[in-house]
């Protein structure tokens, strides 16, 4: 009978595309990856990938045996790490990318319970506004928005990821001493100054396109005064009175709470989807990994983060 070593080397080389990757996901070296799928092809009479020095792709023995044994593996994986973890406690390095303005005023504060629970636990975090490739950069799990779904890779939503617009009381105050209306649709952003937002990944200035309750769409483009590339900048920037911004619910509510900015266009809003937690969701998770990802989900539903991040207008 095939060894679930052999078997498991096999499927995730085949989902990541190569043996370096699926070494990393299974926590062994790329030799010992590419040994067991010798091992295996030999056993079994058949050629299963092509190999060259760039790529390494699938036969088509070794596609319809990918289709014929993903499942079982999968499965059996999935029993044993059920198993596993019923005895080990959580212990090591918690190695996570996340978006500092979330991580830091969201999830962070939620570490010293977590902490006391898994008191063996050790946290290694790095925040960053970027989509991070998980497996590649071997972290156990990550949280933002806007990461590649990967094979073998599981996104848990936490929250919405709703843009909204906002200004400084003292900005409003100005425009009403000169006569300028506040906006009452998204038009009328054009004649405020904005500042706006630009993309880490293309350069180029990000415009959001607003949505109303009855699903009505409209580009929202302020004049530009400032464009930076860090949204708790730009939220900050908003409450000093620069000008009008749009920015995640998530940066702009302590301003909210405390009166430094008042929501624009309360009708209106972007949905970028959800802020999620991404980890390796098909091959066994080690008990660290599981542990913080039960924990996060459970904290952040009793928190309410679903509703009290959410943009949508209020129900009539």
């Amino acid at each position: 009978m095939e060894s679930l070593a052999n078997l498991e080397s096999f499927v995730r080389s085949a989902e990541l595309g190569g043996f370096s990757a699926a070494a990393r996901q299974l926590g062994l070296s790329p030799a010992a990856v590419s040994r067991n799928v010798a091992v295996l092809e030999r056993n079994l009479g058949l050629r299963l990938f092509q190999r060259s020095t760039r790529k390494l792709a699938l036969t088509e023995a070794g596609e319809r045996f990918l289709d014929s044994v993903r499942s079982h593996v999968d499965a059996l994986g999935a029993a044993l790490g059920a198993a596993a973890l019923d005895r080990a406690e959580p212990a090591g390095t918690l190695k996570l990318s996340l978006s500092p303005g979330f991580g830091i005023d969201y999830v962070l504060p939620l570490m010293p319970e977590f902490l006391r629970r898994y008191p063996r636990l050790r946290l290694d975090w790095r925040f960053e506004n970027r989509p991070v490739e998980l497996i590649a950069e071997g972290f156990d799990a990550a949280i933002g928005g806007g990461i590649e779904l990967a094979a073998g890779l599981v996104a848990r939503p936490l929250a919405p990821l709703h843009v909204i617009a906002v200004a400084a009381p003292g900005y409003l105050d100005e425009c009403a001493a000169q006569g300028r209306a506040l906006p009452v649709h998204p038009d009328d952003l054009a004649g405020h100054d904005g500042i706006v937002m630009r993309s880490h990944r293309h350069g180029r200035i990000n415009h959001w396109t607003l949505r109303d309750g009855a699903g009505r769409e409209a580009l929202a483009m302020p004049r530009e005064r400032a464009a930076f590339d860090d949204p708790e900048a730009m939220a900050r920037a908003a409450a000093l009175g620069l000008g009008v911004t749009l920015v995640a619910v998530q940066h702009a509510l302590p301003y909210l709470h405390e009166g430094r900015l008042r929501r624009l266009l309360p009708d209106w809003y972007a949905d970028l989807g959800a802020i999620n937690l991404y980890f390796a969701g098909r091959s066994l998770l080690p008990a660290k990994t599981r542990a913080f990802v039960d924990f996060l989900g459970a904290a952040c539903e009793r928190a309410g983060l679903a509703q009290r991040l959410s943009g949508r207008p209020a129900p009539a």
